[in-house]
């Protein structure tokens, strides 16, 4: 299968704009890299940049995943064929990734036998369990008891309220200020 290339016609920020041929355009959510070959940059680019919107005649409109520092117009944009996909299971467990699922906590690679898309369908219904079971998360679970948020734990101050415990913006606390303001007490 040949290579479906195209060309980078607008950088905005992190919307790019790559003209291919409109029969070839790649569908929606479909991962690009934009790559610096031929060009003169001060260092090397490779951007995985993902399909958001067909503009029409060829256009796609892309959102990069990285920095666009350096990406000018007529970079070559290569298809890859599939969307973005991250590693899954225990290996990603208590690690911190980019939406590439590139490492960024510095403990090196993630080691994962699976990868899956980033946009993918929500399982069918039929597929979902009612059984109660345990849900596995990267952080230690918070139960009621694991914690103390109590309302005598925080004096009322904190929560922006004053030292009748009422809210500064309550009605009667606005009936009166303009006595407040007059230095008028109200009685009774």
């Amino acid at each position: 299968m040949a290579e479906n290339i195209g060309r980078v016609i607008s950088v905005s920020g992190p919307a790019i704009d790559v003209q291919f041929e409109e029969k070839t355009m790649p569908p929606i959510y479909q991962a690009l890299r934009v790559v610096s070959e031929g060009f003169v940059v001060p260092q090397p680019l490779d951007v995985v940049v993902e399909v958001q919107q067909h503009l029409g005649e060829g256009r796609v409109r892309c959102v990069a995943m990285s920095s666009t520092d350096g990406m000018v117009r007529g970079m070559k944009a290569i298809d890859t064929g599939a969307g973005i996909t991250i590693p899954v299971g225990r290996g990603t467990l208590g690690r911190v990734m980019n939406v590439l699922g590139q490492p960024v906590d510095e403990l090196g690679p993630i080691t994962s036998e699976f990868h899956m898309p980033i946009h993918r369908p929500a399982p069918a219904f039929d597929e979902q369990s009612t059984n109660e079971e345990m849900f596995e998360t990267a952080s230690r679970s918070l139960t009621s008891s694991s914690h103390s948020l109590r309302r005598k734990d925080w004096p009322l101050r904190r929560r922006g309220r004053g030292q009748n415990g009422r809210h500064p913006g309550t009605d009667q606390q606005r009936r009166d200020q303009p006595r407040r303001l007059l230095g008028i007490r109200r009685s009774g």
